[in-house]
């Protein structure tokens, strides 16, 4: 399942949160795929997949002592389109 993961980095926080990107990247642990980050002034986000909810929340939990982090799960446009077929079908 693919999941965006987006933050913000309060001002205090830009420091060490710089600090701790550039030590070790920011990298995912075994289990999430990331297919793409992109980093704003305070801001970012990433897209993520994994099988297993458990090492997606490790990652973020590594980082929730520095940015206000937010997942929602996504899903393409075919697979949105069935799911919605089935939800609106008739009304």
């Amino acid at each position: 399942m693919k999941f965006i993961v987006t933050w913000k980095i309060a001002p205090t926080h830009m420091p060490p949160a710089v600090s701790r990107f550039l030590e070790k990247g920011g990298v995912p642990p075994k289990g999430v795929k990331m297919l793409g980050r992109w980093h704003g002034a305070g801001l970012g986000f990433a897209l993520a997949e994994c099988k297993d909810g458990k090492p997606l929340y490790e990652w973020m939990a590594e980082w929730s002592d520095q940015l206000d982090l937010a997942v929602h799960p996504v899903v393409e446009d075919r697979e949105a389109a069935a799911v919605l077929r089935r939800v609106y079908k008739g009304r």
